[in-house]
C-alpha cells in the first residue's frame, strides 16, 4: 500500500501540473532562449512571390531571386557544398545563433513578408527536430562543390561523374507521407552556385514541428530542473521511468478487473476471453498508455530518441500482435472444444477432421499474423525499406539464399496446408510410422505428433507425412481385423478349435460382432500347422486388447486340449536306431531285460536269501 500512495503521490507530482495547467510556451528554455511555439512561424496571409526557378541546369538550379525577406548568405559563410552548408546550420543553432543558421534555409517558397526574426524561428524549430527525430548520415554528405562522392579506385584515381544538384540528408514523416529533407546547389544572377536547404523541406518546418516538437512537460520545467545527465536533463530519465512504473500499475489494475469481470460469467467464451486474452489486453493496455503519455509528455533527441522510439513501436506492435495471436487461438479452441464433439474415439471421423482443419488453421493463420507483424514494423524504419530496396536489386541473389536457407521450413509448412486438404492423416488417427504404432496428438507448422502406445512422442516433419508411406488405420474406418496366429501338430482336430473360436468370442464383450468367428490353416511346415483366427472390434487400441485376450484363451485350450498332445513339436529318428514293429514286442522286450536284471541282483545276494527265491521260483512254474 505504500508503494501505491507513493507512486500516487509522484504521478500527481509529475502529470497533475499537466492535466492542470494550460498550454504555455513561455516557461521552458533552451540555450537561453524561449523554445518556439508549436504556432505556425509564416503567415497565413502574405505576398507569395512568383516561381522563382528560371531554368532546370545540370548542375544546379538557376533562380531570379533568393531569400529577400533575409538577404544573400554573407560571404564568410562557406556553402560551397552539401556537407560545409549543414554543418554551417547545425554549428550556428547548437550555439543558438540561429540568424546565422537561417542563412542556411532556401526561403523561396514563403511570403515575401516574412521578418529576419521569423526565419530564425524557422531555424530554430528545424534544428529542434533535426535533433529529436533524423539522424544525419555525415558519410553520405558529398564534400564537394558537384556533390558526388570521392570513390578512389586502385589506382588512386578519383573516379569522375554527373553533378549532383540535389542531396537527401533525411526523411521524416507527417500524416501518413515521407517529408523528404534535402539541399539543393542554386545560381543567382552572377553570384557563384552554392547549396542551401531546399525550400520544399523549409515549407514543412512549421508541420514537422507541430508534430515533434515539445511535449508538455517540455515546456514546463524550469531551467534549475533541467541538470544534465549524459548530455540530457535528468527529468526526463526520472519522469520515463515514472511512466513506466505508472503503466505497469495500470495493466495490472487491468489484468485484475478483467479476470473479475470475465470469470463469473456462466458463458464458456467469456471464461476463455479471462483465461487466455486477459495478460495480452493488459500489457497491450499499458504499453500503450506508455506510449501515448511518453509521447505527449516528454521529448527526447539525438541517437537515444531514435533507439527509444523503436524499441516503443516494436513493443506497441508486438503487443497488439500478441493479443491478435490469442484471441484467434482462443476462438479455434472455444471452437475446438465447444462446438465439435469428442475426437478421442476413433470411429468419430467428422471430429477428427474439423479437428485437423482447426489445427493446421490456427498455425497457418498465426503464422500470417506473426509475417504481417514483422511487416509492420520493419515498413516503420527507413533504413530497412533501403535494405529491402538493396534485396530487390539483388533479387536473384537473395532468392536463391532465401530458398535453400528455408527450403525445409518453407517446404514443411506448404505440407502442413497439403496435409489439411488431401487429409492423409487426422488429429486421432491411428498410425504406424517406422514401425512405430501410434496416435496423431497434434498437427503443428512443420511436424506431426505420434503419441506412441507406451506414451512417447514421435516428432515427424510434415514432409517426411507427404513424401513417404506410412500407415493409417483410421483413414476410412477405425474398424479393424486382427489375426491370432497359433501353431499346433499336424494331429490336432482344428473343428474343435474353431468350436472353441466361436465360443470365446462370442463370449467378449469387445467384439463389435461385425467380421464373423473365421479359424482357418494358412501355412504347414515341418514341424507342425500354422492356424489363423480372426476378430474384429471398433477401433485399432480395442482389437489389440481382444486379440490378447483371445489368444491367450486359446493357447490355454490347447494345452488342455488331451494333456498337450497337440502342442507343436519336433520328431527326431536316429539312422541306427532298429524300427520297431510293434508295441506289444517293445513290452514283452522291456519284460525280459527287466527279468535279467532282478537275476544279476539275487546272485549277489547272501546264499540263505538266494536259495529260498529260487525255491519260490520253483514253485511258481
Amino acid at each position: 500500500m505504500k508503494t501505491k500512495q507513493a507512486a500516487t503521490l509522484l504521478f500527481l507530482v509529475f502529470i497533475f501540473p499537466f492535466l492542470s495547467a494550460q498550454e504555455s510556451d513561455s516557461t521552458a528554455t533552451t540555450n537561453g532562449r524561449l523554445l518556439p511555439s508549436s504556432d505556425a512561424t509564416v503567415p497565413e496571409n502574405g505576398d507569395y512571390g512568383v516561381n522563382a526557378l528560371q531554368e532546370y541546369n545540370e548542375a544546379y538550379y538557376v533562380v531570379n531571386r533568393l531569400n529577400e525577406a533575409i538577404g544573400l548568405p554573407p560571404n564568410k559563410f562557406n556553402f560551397q557544398s552539401p556537407q560545409a552548408t549543414l554543418e554551417h546550420f547545425v554549428v550556428s543553432a547548437r550555439s543558438g545563433n540561429y540568424e546565422d543558421a537561417a542563412y542556411a534555409l532556401n526561403l523561396n517558397l514563403l511570403p515575401d513578408s516574412l521578418t529576419p526574426e521569423q526565419a530564425a524561428t524557422l531555424a530554430e524549430k528545424l534544428y529542434f527536430i533535426l535533433n529529436q527525430r533524423v539522424s544525419i548520415d555525415w558519410g553520405s554528405l558529398s564534400d564537394r562543390p558537384d556533390g558526388q562522392i570521392d570513390i578512389s579506385t586502385a589506382t588512386n584515381k578519383a573516379i569522375s561523374g554527373k553533378p549532383l544538384r540535389s542531396v537527401v540528408f533525411g526523411e521524416i514523416g507527417l500524416d501518413g507521407r515521407d517529408i523528404v529533407l534535402r539541399l539543393q546547389r542554386v545560381k543567382y544572377k552572377e553570384f557563384g552556385a552554392f547549396w542551401l536547404i531546399s525550400a520544399n523541406t523549409v515549407e514543412n518546418i512549421d508541420a514537422l514541428y507541430e508534430q515533434y516538437g515539445p511535449r508538455q512537460l517540455d515546456r514546463m520545467m524550469p531551467d534549475w530542473a533541467r541538470i544534465k545527465w549524459l548530455n540530457m536533463p535528468v527529468w526526463k530519465f526520472a519522469g520515463t521511468f515514472l511512466l513506466i512504473f505508472i503503466s505497469y500499475l495500470i495493466g495490472k489494475f487491468s489484468l485484475f478487473i478483467l479476470r473479475r469481470l470475465f470469470r463469473k460469467s456462466k458463458q464458456i467464451w467469456v471464461k476463455t476471453i479471462a483465461k487466455k486474452l486477459a495478460t495480452p489486453a493488459a500489457w497491450a493496455i499499458g504499453v500503450l498508455f506508455f506510449y501515448i503519455t511518453l509521447n505527449k509528455l516528454i521529448s527526447f533527441g539525438g541517437s537515444f530518441a531514435s533507439t527509444l522510439y523503436a524499441i516503443l513501436l516494436i513493443a506497441v506492435i508486438g503487443t497488439i500482435t500478441w493479443f491478435i495471436m490469442r484471441f484467434i487461438d482462443s476462438f479455434m479452441v472455444y471452437v475446438a472444444e465447444t462446438k465439435i464433439g469428442d475426437a478421442d474415439p476413433e470411429e468419430n471421423s467428422e471430429a477428427r477432421m474439423m479437428m485437423t482443419y482447426i489445427s493446421v488453421a490456427r498455425r497457418v493463420i498465426t503464422f500470417i499474423v506473426i509475417i504481417v507483424g514483422i511487416a509492420v514494423i520493419l515498413s516503420q524504419f527507413r533504413s530497412l525499406e533501403k535494405l529491402g530496396i538493396s534485396l530487390i536489386a539483388s533479387a536473384g541473389l537473395a532468392t536463391v539464399i532465401l530458398g535453400v536457407a528455408a527450403q525445409s521450413t518453407l517446404g514443411n509448412i506448404i505440407a502442413g496446408i497439403q496435409i489439411a486438404i488431401t487429409r492423409p492423416a487426422r488429429i486421432g488417427d491411428t498410425v504406424i510410422i517406422n514401425d512405430d504404432w501410434g496416435y496423431v496428438e497434434d498437427i503443428r507448422f512443420t511436424y506431426m505428433v505420434v503419441r506412441t502406445w507406451d506414451q512417447r512422442r514421435l516428432i515427424v516433419p510434415l514432409k517426411h507425412i507427404i513424401s513417404n508411406t506410412f500407415e493409417n488405420w483410421s483413414m476410412t474406418s477405425a474398424h479393424q481385423i486382427r489375426p491370432i496366429i497359433l501353431h499346433a501338430d499336424y494331429e490336432i482336430d482344428v473343428s474343435k478349435i474353431r468350436t472353441k473360436f466361436e465360443e470365446i468370442l462370442k463370449d467378449n464383450e469387445n467384439w463389435d460382432e461385425e467380421y464373423p468367428p473365421k479359424v482357418q490353416v494358412v501355412e504347414t511346415t515341418e514341424t507342425g500347422i500354422k492356424i489363423r483366427a480372426l476378430c474384429s472390434a471398433k477401433d485399432a487400441s480395442t482389437t489389440w486388447d481382444l486379440h490378447c485376450e483371445l489368444r491367450e484363451e486359446l493357447v490355454r485350450f490347447i494345452c488342455e486340449l488331451e494333456n498337450g498332445k497337440h502342442l507343436s513339436k519336433t520328431r527326431l529318428q536316429f539312422e541306427n536306431e532298429p524300427e520297431v514293429e510293434n508295441s506289444e514286442k517293445t513290452k514283452k522286450k522291456k519284460k525280459s531285460k527287466a527279468k535279467k536284471k532282478s537275476k544279476t541282483k539275487k546272485t549277489k545276494q547272501n546264499p540263505e536269501t538266494r536259495e529260498a527265491d529260487q525255491k519260490e521260483e520253483k514253485s511258481k512254474d
